[in-house]
């Protein structure tokens, strides 16, 4: 067992190496394992698990080393070529038209997978085949601290390009292999669930549950599910893979007790039988990564009791773990991974050892109480929240929802008969009136501490749970609190730190003093996933100034969301007419007001009362901030007329340490005149990968370089930190965090 152990270390390993060793050597490492046998069995153990290790990061290295090479070559960049695809799961739709997945049937440079954008059109049925002029792309996301990291889920699926159809595609015969045949039933089962019960809220839900669509349930149910701890029941994961396992598994041994099976084990059969309900059900939701680790981990299990060896629950449970990683190494990027196996984990801990099993009450608080605190470490260390209604609305929600939404709606996708719908739909209602309720509760948000305190506060989760006595779980409390109790540093006097975040087309900065936090612009609404998570896993409980510099969707996009989340005391607007819809009060950013936090002083420099221009960029606020150790001028989108008057009323006095670029480097700002005044040591452009509007014009680049103006572009780098400390330092989180499966660039300096 120490062997899987070191495997499962190894494979995890991994995930944070910049850059990928020879597997070779990792796999001579392994005959380690062999050569401990003549050791004294004190020290063998050790031996045994580096073995392990050695052995998981070679398998773990070889499968990424081949990946990397099936990335989309440069000479294909950008490039239209002719593919025969066929459509794999179903048509996403999304704010410009619809996105799908395909399989290339002869792969291209390896290529086998595209992530293909549909911009007119209906969208292209799963299992139908095309032909079809695609210009390629590398798949490319946002790289930001924290939040959802959108390039390693993409990384961990295999899907390397992605794709734009130019002309007209020509529709071939549809696939007739069974993957295609299931990707039908899965459509002809949400059209009907859609046909019955049409668009509402409860539709989607059912379809969700049925077969795996989740694009139709809407920002706001997304954002109750997260506010109390429910967003696991939604997706079909472990949870509803087992449930329909163990409905299975029930059945079958009510019948064999009235009819037992004339040849073989009647353990054998029932195994085998919750095994194929849990394919039948995967397959049913898409054959997705979360039912496929769960349904490896179930046959892993299958297999293990009906071999009739004398294994510890505990030793079932690290054979499963070694297998799911072995069939797909990829795995440990997906936080679902480490929740559903410390979920079985915690609940086996809390009944394995014990001299007397626990009444059936007890036991199921006890497992309640295990769920509850194993949970806490995950939710902090990924999402820095902790929603304290969450055991409550779980004890109401699973039973719910597995027991009764669940079943109900896979029996309605076997028998046709509408009532089942609707009744589905009723309970659904109630579910939704539920958590609705629940989601007014508070949530304790918490910032993400080091990995030292993470991991000592789940060895404190394990013995707060552990049947070790009141003495063991005073210990675990006290391993747990300085977790809980993390305080990032922050800035010291006369000092700040901003971050330029990686919101793709917009800008959105955030800094911070000594005690106090600003931000400046959101981003675009859908920023409002990058905002909050990097507010929150710092440790940002209010803001004490949020700048609107203009109203325009990719700079106050998100304010509604970071409003309704976090207080803030003041609200500064560059166009007054557009913040009423806000709710909240707010003063217009005017040149000459000023003030100070920690040392640091704030001033607004535009838009000046008495400008007249068409559009709202020119009414952006510049703020320009400056501490003992450097400066920043924010700038917003204002264009080459606003930089003249800038210069004219403020000459040298807007000289500063870092400009963030205006208009996103776009050619009708960042003049020369402007740049001579501004004399900036670093240039920070915010703008989309390869985005439509040509975002930073290559002229306005030349301006800089001429300047001798190092340039950082948060598409290339990502989130550029800034601290203004001695001496003032630039980086990217690309370069700050680089891993093997990132893209990164360097700067264009």
């Amino acid at each position: 067992m120490d062997l899987v152990i070191g495997f499962v270390a190894g494979v995890t390993l991994c995930v944070w190496l910049a850059e990928l060793p020879d597997w070779h050597w990792l796999l001579a490492g392994g005959l380690l394992a062999p050569a401990a046998r003549w050791l004294p069995a004190r020290t063998r153990w050790v031996f045994v698990v580096t073995a392990g290790v050695s052995l998981g990061l070679a398998w773990a290295v070889f499968h990424a080393g081949q990946r990397l090479a099936l990335r989309l070559p440069a000479a294909l960049d950008g490039q239209t070529v002719p593919l025969v695809l066929t459509v794999r799961d179903l048509p996403v739709r999304t704010e410009r038209g619809f996105r799908l997945l395909a399989q290339v049937e002869t792969p291209l440079a390896g290529i086998a997978w595209v992530r293909l954008h549909l911009t007119r059109g209906e969208p292209w049925p799963a299992g139908s085949r095309w032909r079809a002029q695609v210009r390629l792309r590398p798949v490319r996301a946002s790289a930001n601290p924290h939040g959802f990291d959108a390039e390693a889920w993409l990384w961990a699926q295999g899907i390397q390009a992605s794709g734009q159809v130019v002309g007209q595609p020509q529709r071939l015969a549809d696939a007739g292999d069974w993957l295609a045949q299931v990707d039908r039933l899965r459509a002809r089962i949400a059209g009907r669930i859609g046909k019955v019960l049409g668009t509402t809220r409860e539709a989607a839900l059912i379809t969700a549950l049925t077969v795996g669509m989740q694009q139709g349930i809407g920002r706001e149910e997304w954002q109750w599910f997260a506010r109390t701890g429910v967003t696991h029941l939604v997706s079909i994961s472990g949870l509803h893979v087992g449930m329909v396992a163990g409905l299975a598994v029930l059945a079958l041994r009510a019948l064999f007790r009235r009819w037992p099976p004339r040849w073989g084990a009647p353990r054998a059969w029932i195994a085998m039988g919750g095994l194929a309900a849990a394919g039948a059900y995967s397959l049913l939701a898409g054959w997705s990564v979360p039912t496929r680790r769960t349904f490896f981990m179930l046959a892993v299990a299958c297999l293990l009791l009906c071999w009739r060896r004398a294994l510890s629950p505990f030793h079932i449970w690290w054979l499963a773990l070694g297998s799911v990683l072995l069939l797909d190494p990829f795995a440990v990027y997906f936080p679902g991974l480490w929740l559903s196996f410390g979920l079985v984990a915690a609940l086996m801990l809390v009944s394995v050892g014990r001299r007397r099993a626990p009444k059936h009450w007890r036991g199921w608080l006890a497992g309640q109480w295990a769920a509850s605190v194993m949970s806490v470490v995950p939710l902090i260390g990924f999402f820095a929240a902790l929603p304290l209604i969450s055991p409550l609305a779980n004890l109401i929600a699973i039973p719910w929802i597995s027991a009764l939404v669940s079943p109900l709606c896979l029996l309605a996708a076997a028998v046709p008969v509408d009532a089942l719908l609707h009744l589905a739909d009723w309970l659904c209602r109630g579910f939704y009136l539920f958590i609705a309720g629940c989601a007014a509760a508070p949530i304790w948000f918490a910032p993400i501490p080091p990995w030292p305190l993470l991991a000592l506060g789940l060895l404190g989760s394990l013995w707060l749970i552990a049947p070790l006595g009141w003495a063991g779980r005073l210990l675990g409390a006290a391993l747990l609190l300085p977790m809980l109790w993390y305080a990032p540093p922050r800035p010291r006097e006369g000092a700040f730190r901003a971050m330029v975040l990686d919101v793709g087309q917009g800008l959105s900065v955030w800094l911070s003093t000594a005690r106090h936090d600003l931000l400046y612009d959101t981003g675009l609404p859908a920023a409002e996933a990058v905002v909050l998570p990097n507010l929150l896993a710092a440790g940002v409980r209010r803001l004490d100034a949020l700048v609107l510099s203009h109203h325009d969707a990719d700079h106050d996009g998100a304010a509604p969301a970071i409003i309704r989340a976090l207080p803030v005391a003041t609200l500064w607007v560059g166009q007054a007419d557009s913040a009423h819809a806000l709710g909240v009060a707010f003063r217009p950013c005017r040149p000459g007001r000023r003030w100070q936090w920690d040392g640091v002083r704030f001033e607004m420099l535009w838009p000046d009362a008495a400008w007249r221009e068409p559009g709202n960029n020119a009414y952006s606020c510049v703020l320009r901030v400056s501490g003992e150790y450097g400066s920043l001028l924010l700038t917003g989108d204002i264009s080459q007329n606003e930089e003249a008057a800038l210069v004219a009323r403020y000459g040298r006095a807007l000289a500063s340490t870092v400009l963030v670029a205006p208009h996103h480097g776009s050619r009708s700002s960042s003049s020369p005149v402007f740049l001579r005044m501004v004399a900036p040591r670093w240039g920070v452009v915010s703008a989309g990968w390869r985005n439509r509007y040509g975002h930073p014009h290559e002229r306005v680049l030349g301006h800089y370089r001429a300047m001798g103006i190092t340039l950082l572009r948060t598409d290339r780098q990502g989130a550029i930190m800034l601290d203004f400390t001695a001496p003032p330092r630039v980086t990217g989180y690309r370069q700050v965090a680089p891993r093997h499966w990132r893209p990164g660039s360097a700067s264009d300096g």
